[in-house]
Parts: C-alpha cells; sequence; structure tokens
C-alpha cells in the first residue's frame, strides 16, 4: 500500500506541474487560451517546434509537447481533439524518473493510484487519463 500511496503522490505532482506549465505559458504567451493552443503556434511557425518559453524549454510533438523545467523535470503531455490534456502511465513514469530526487514506480502501482484517485481523473480512453472538470 505504501508503494501505491508514492505513485499517488507522483500523479498529484504531474498534475501540479502541469498547471505550472500552463500558468507559465499563458504568461508567456498572452493570446493562449488553452496549453493545446501550443500546438497550433509551433503548427501554423509562429513559434518554433521546440525552444523556451518562460522558465520551460519545449519540445512539441506530434499531439502533444514536452516540458522540461529549470530543473530537469519532464512533463509531457498529449492533448485531445477537444484540447483537453491527456496522459498515460508511461507519462506519469518518465515525469517521476526526471523529478531531482527520481521516483520510480511500476506501471502497476501508477495503475493503482490513478483509479484510487477517480473521479477527480479520468480515464478517456483506455490507459489514458485527464484531469476531470
Amino acid at each position: 500500500m505504501k508503494r501505491v500511496g508514492a505513485a499517488r503522490d507522483l500523479v498529484f505532482g504531474y498534475v501540479r506541474a502541469l498547471h505550472a506549465i500552463d500558468e507559465a505559458m499563458r504568461v508567456a504567451i498572452p493570446s493562449l487560451e488553452r496549453l493545446a493552443d501550443v500546438l497550433g503556434l509551433a503548427r501554423s511557425r509562429r513559434i518554433s517546434r521546440s525552444g523556451h518559453l518562460g522558465t520551460y524549454s519545449y519540445t512539441v510533438h506530434g499531439a502533444g509537447c514536452r516540458f522540461v523545467s529549470g530543473n530537469g523535470t519532464e512533463v509531457d503531455v498529449d492533448f485531445a481533439a477537444d484540447g483537453s490534456e491527456i496522459f498515460d502511465l508511461w507519462r506519469l513514469r518518465w515525469y517521476g524518473l526526471s523529478l531531482p530526487e527520481p521516483l520510480d514506480v511500476t506501471d502497476e502501482d501508477l495503475r493503482s493510484a490513478v483509479r484510487s484517485l477517480q473521479p477527480l481523473l479520468a480515464e478517456v480512453r483506455p490507459g489514458w487519463f485527464s484531469v476531470a472538470s
């Protein structure tokens, strides 16, 4: 049970980091209505596909973006068709491994943690989650 608690803390940390990134991006790009708009800006070449915005470096990829903070913490997120932020267990695990004090949790513990956090988190498709609105 202690491992699932650590995994829950990791999920909460990821969600907090995602909110911090959203706030930082809105400061860096005042016209940004939602974080997913970074994709459109990169695709229209109004911003580069990779670079620095505020205190984060970013790299746009496929349906998402990877953000790296000054201390090396990585938050990789995809965006659903409606622009909502979605993530899977791999992204959560990678976040944990990138922390200043890395936290390595199993997929099983992460799966249990995410399920225990419903309805705070919603499974939008098998294995993919978002913060419920």
